[in-house]
């Protein structure tokens, strides 16, 4: 399947989500909205809380895709270090900046809580960046060129996924259906792949499971042309009949 929408890819920061402690829930919720969108999802990586191995995943992934979208490593403790890879990655100084400085401010005396050193961490902003807001706990996030960094806490990455994706071009949204198969998947295999030869503008998917000790097939037809999705379906269906779906 062809696309001429924008690319992207998600790099996930933390130890906690390489050592099981934690699940990664934003790639899943990313990859929805992007589709939405259209915004093409091509690619998803974890990297543990290391300077070198952020550093080159940030410059690697923003030279091969539209945006890269990073989660994880923004907080106020020592190993949220993000923001200064993000600054390496791309030569810029980092410091406190004065609008980020301002929220967090009012965002803890408005709380009664002492705005200390380390939560003065959080708005630590690399030299250009724009700012991403933050309507849940203040904290910034920021873009750099087209990178865009945000936190790893899921209703904060989300929300921050909200503000950012009506500021980015997008292209066709992904539309997809789904035909359910009473048929292992091997016996799917060759007529579907004669029809994805027929309709190579639509992405063709096969995903077995098992039910009840009985084997089946769904097929998840997907493509930005409702009509075109529309029509393959129609096609499928004739090829396995309703009597073989559940």
């Amino acid at each position: 399947m062809t696309s001429k929408n924008p690319t992207a890819a998600i790099l996930t920061i933390g130890d906690e989500i390489l050592s099981g402690r934690t699940r990664d829930a934003n790639m899943y919720h990313l990859a929805g909205e992007l589709t939405r969108a259209g915004i093409d999802l091509k690619e998803a990586r974890v990297v543990s809380d290391d300077r070198a191995a952020i550093v080159e995943a940030v410059r690697a992934l923003s030279a091969k895709y539209t945006h890269v979208f990073t989660s994880g490593g923004i907080g106020p403790t020592h190993d949220d270090i993000t923001a200064d890879c993000i600054a390496e990655a791309f030569g810029r100084t980092i410091d406190v900046r004065d609008d980020a400085k301002a929220l967090l401010s009012a965002h803890y005396e408005g709380r009664g809580v002492e705005f200390n050193d380390a939560r003065m961490r959080m708005a630590r902003i690399p030299e250009g960046a724009v700012l991403i807001e933050n309507p849940v706990s203040i904290a910034p996030g920021f873009s750099v060129e087209n990178v865009h960094v945000m936190a790893g806490v899921p209703n904060i990455f989300s929300a921050m996924v909200a503000g950012l994706l009506p500021t980015l071009t997008g292209g066709k949204p992904l539309l997809s259906q789904t035909y359910r198969i009473n048929r292992p998947e091997s016996a799917v295999a060759q007529p579907l792949g004669t029809l994805a030869e027929k309709y190579p503008a639509l992405s063709m998917g096969s995903y077995p499971f098992v039910q009840n000790g009985a084997y089946g097939t769904n097929i998840v037809i997907r493509g930005q042309d409702g009509a075109l999705v529309e029509a393959a379906m129609m096609e499928l269906a004739k090829l396995f009949p309703a009597d073989e779906q559940g």
